[in-house]
């Protein structure tokens, strides 16, 4: 100690109340547990960024279809949050036709086995169906409103409500099954129950179903899409300035 310092001297400022309680660090759970949310979110932004990376590695940007990918399909990544479940379905939708088309050509085999004079062209059709309905319908109807919902842009809605409208008479079509028109629809699967021929039945009950679950599914989305399409005002002259503008490339391109 230093002889010129006074002994009296208190070490604390005047301005210290020396009868308050101790100060204790204030821990604020809230902003804790807020700052562990952002720190998952951002660890799980980072894993997907390095599987779209991965897969980018792997096929380059295109993602499907997913065996000889050749476009970007992601509607988790392209499609506003509010239209992710009606495009989700949509697409659903198209599956279980794809799905229908395999088995009622199946089912066209079952009834050229079971001895039918119409076997032969209700086979030829259901494989032309299977080749040339899968693809068209993807690209005529799905990704228009695949488009349409993610650029929001009128042209994508009309090609969807022309084709959409189209396939809807094709499902109606082949859920009467006329016989030799390739369709394992309600006629043909009662007469094959009346031969009886349960396999060429029973695979034809399952085509039919299938073609009345896409049908009313496609029906039911069909109004919500025209709704959809009013309400935001698109018309013709909008689609053709579009079409004018962007050009039929705009078709293949994102954004």
């Amino acid at each position: 100690m230093s002889y010129n310092e006074n002994p009296f001297a208190s070490s604390n400022t005047l301005d210290t109340n020396p009868f308050d309680d101790p100060v204790k660090p204030s821990t604020n759970d809230a902003q804790l547990e807020d700052l562990r949310q952002r720190e998952a979110d951002l660890e799980r932004r980072e894993r997907e960024l390095a599987q779209k990376s991965d897969n980018i590695r792997k096929h380059g940007r295109n993602n499907w279809p997913p065996f000889f990918p050749l476009i970007f399909h992601s509607i988790q990544d392209e499609i506003p949050s509010a239209s992710q479940p009606l495009v989700t379905r949509l697409y659903q939708l198209w599956l279980v036709l794809a799905g229908t088309l395999i088995v009622n050509m199946v089912a066209c085999i079952c009834i050229l086995a079971s001895g039918s004079s119409n076997g032969g062209g209700d086979l030829g059709s259901s494989i032309g169906y299977v080749i040339i309905i899968t693809p068209l319908s993807f690209l005529l109807w799905y990704r228009p409103i695949y488009n349409g919902y993610m650029k929001e842009q009128a042209l994508y809605y009309y090609l969807y409500l022309f084709f959409g409208g189209f396939h809807l008479l094709f499902s109606v079509y082949m859920i009467i099954g006329i016989p030799s028109t390739g369709s394992a629809g309600l006629i043909q699967t009662i007469q094959a129950f009346s031969k009886p021929s349960l396999p060429a039945a029973i695979v034809g009950t399952v085509a039919t179903v299938g073609w009345v679950v896409q049908g009313v599914g496609l029906a039911y989305y069909y109004r919500q899409i025209w709704a959809h399409h009013n309400a935001a005002g698109h018309s013709v002259e909008k689609a053709k300035a579009e079409l004018a503008s962007h050009g039929a490339k705009a078709y293949f391109t994102r954004g």
